[in-house]
């Protein structure tokens, strides 16, 4: 018995390592999609597949383990056996959340890429249930030879290279988009990339990583230095169209047109998309495996990067909550799938095991003590029922200078995963 289940165990652990060359070809096959409903029901929609020349992804650990984000993009082969996944959340999931959604249907732009097969292959969309399970709401059938898949990228662009570590297969790929900077402030915007990059590796676990990473910059001007204020009547001509007042928040600053950042950033590898606009307005917002985006001409932009980083690179949630205000967000009993924040429904399955011995569970406040690793209430949005690892953290407040244990953890897990 003991021998079947070592042979078993050895068959999985061999299986699961999927072989790139025999599946796919060092090019991208982009799904573009339109995401469309309510707050109580979504719909995936065709639009169309295009051929990109990059495949900037990683190319082994193509089964992604990692369990984040609100969806799941999956490849199978003709014997259904899975060849490839990742995890994603999107903009419209966060719409679904607010009242505008439980009065009327949207459409929002989706995009989901992967390596580009060589032979038949059913792509899938999964999305979580109201227990945190994925369940598969699209399925497609997908002929790599079929001569309706549009060829190449209309938007090329130049492509800067502002830090290289190795072959983008084995690295952990950032491609910085601008938005609102005019053909004259491309230089600018160069060095903004900079300063950021050099900003980022002063955090940890980013400190001890950077040998993981490539960064480029997409060189594509816009027409106008002005990103969309709709409560102030300005509209800006910018290449990504992007606008503040996103969910009528007014700082944040969001793009729908998923689909043209992704056509930018298809000039280069990536596995992770970041938007710097060219505006002095305090705003951004981020995604995870989405986009991530800021302001750059603000005097706290830095901060408000590495923040954002942390969402769009490993889905970690914000560590403040409201109260009386996104109540229903995370339901009662069912452990949130964020690393760094806890309903307690499975709090085995997060950082228990690095709490100092008789800390109390919740933690009582401590602001002499930011960053004590316990279970302080108040994250996610939500004042009650939910909760941080720390008192301070810098996805709680841009004061703060660290990331605490959990989120760094996640972090580390998700590059080292993405550059082996």
């Amino acid at each position: 018995m003991k021998k079947t289940i070592l042979l078993l165990f050895i068959s999985v652990s061999l299986f699961a390592q999927i072989d790139f060359n025999k599946h796919f070809h060092n090019k991208t096959l982009r799904f573009d999609f339109y995401h469309v409903g309510n707050s109580n029901s979504e719909q995936i929609i065709f639009d169309e597949l295009i051929e990109e020349p990059i495949w900037g992804g990683r190319k082994i650990n193509l089964v992604d383990t990692l369990n984040l984000g609100a969806y799941k993009i999956a490849i199978f082969d003709s014997n259904d056996v899975e060849i490839y996944s990742k995890g994603f959340s999107t903009l419209f999931k966060e719409w679904q959340t607010t009242e505008e959604a439980k009065k009327m249907d949207r459409a929002y732009s989706g995009a989901v890429i992967f390596p580009y097969p060589k032979e038949i292959v059913t792509l899938k969309i999964f999305t979580r249930d109201i227990k945190n399970k994925f369940k598969d709401i699209y399925s497609l059938k997908i002929d790599p030879e079929n001569y309706f898949i549009r060829k190449g990228n209309e938007d090329e662009y130049d492509v800067e290279e502002i830090m290289k570590s190795g072959n983008s297969s084995e690295k952990y790929d950032i491609v910085f988009i601008p938005e609102g900077y005019t053909e004259d402030e491309m230089d600018k915007f160069i060095d903004d990339c900079n300063v950021l990059k050099n900003y980022l590796f002063n955090y940890a676990p980013f400190s001890e990583l950077e040998n993981k990473f490539n960064i480029w910059a997409v060189n594509a001007p816009s027409v106008e230095s002005i990103c969309d204020i709709p409560a102030d009547d300005i509209w800006g001509n910018t290449l990504l169209n992007s606008s503040y007042y996103t969910f009528d928040s007014e700082r944040y600053l969001m793009t729908e047109d998923y689909q043209k950042v992704c056509d930018v950033a298809a000039n280069a590898p990536y596995d992770q998309i970041y938007i710097l606009a060219n505006s002095t307005k305090y705003g951004g917002g981020a995604i995870f495996n989405f986009y991530s985006l800021t302001v750059t001409n603000d005097p706290k932009f830095k901060e408000i990067f590495v923040h954002e980083l942390g969402h769009g690179l490993a889905g970690l949630a914000d560590e403040y909550g409201y109260d009386n205000t996104f109540e229903d967000y995370y339901p009662k009993g069912v452990e949130p799938w964020e690393k760094n924040i806890t309903t307690l429904a499975n709090f085995s399955s997060k950082w228990k095991k690095d709490i100092e011995a008789n800390t109390p569970i919740p933690t009582p406040d401590d602001s002499l003590n930011l960053y004590k690793l316990g279970v302080y209430e108040g994250a996610g949005y939500v004042a009650k029922g939910v909760y941080r690892p720390t008192y301070n953290s810098i996805m709680r407040t841009l004061s703060a200078k660290e990331f605490n244990k959990p989120s760094q953890d996640a972090i580390r897990e998700v590059v080292l995963f993405y550059s082996k």
